[in-house]
């Protein structure tokens, strides 16, 4: 049982690196207020867990360690929903609707879709 909280977190320290990472770029890139980084990760989030769920899904290779590392340690970490509502919020603050109902939308939809795509694919 140890070593699943323990393959979970490694996964999920090497998401949320990654996802650190993402968001300082497009935060230097970004002049504007829309939040692009985290719009992106969780997208993109949403894409790869499709493409393992599918793999997985049809896979008798992909033992139980193998979908905790991935699907919920790295994806867990990669994606994150606290940010996507704190920064939705903070546009509503703001005075900015507009951009947060493109923000909501976008996330919403964009990473249904994104998900629906990445299973597609890797079937």
């Amino acid at each position: 049982m140890i070593k699943n909280f323990l393959i979970v977190g490694l996964g999920g320290a090497a998401g949320s690196i990654l996802r650190y990472a993402v968001q300082r770029f497009f935060q230097v890139q970004n002049t504007s207020a829309f939040p692009t980084g985290t719009l992106l990760v969780n997208i993109a989030g949403c894409f790869l867990i499709g493409i393992l769920w599918s793999i997985v899904s049809r896979s008798l290779t992909w033992n139980e360690e193998m979908k905790l590392l991935l699907m919920t340690g790295f994806c867990g970490g990669f994606t994150t929903f606290s940010a996507f509502t704190l920064e939705g919020i903070g546009l509503l603050k703001e005075n900015k609707a507009a951009l947060f109902l493109i923000y909501f939308t976008a996330s919403v939809v964009g990473g249904l879709v994104a998900t629906f795509i990445g299973i597609r694919i890797a079937k």
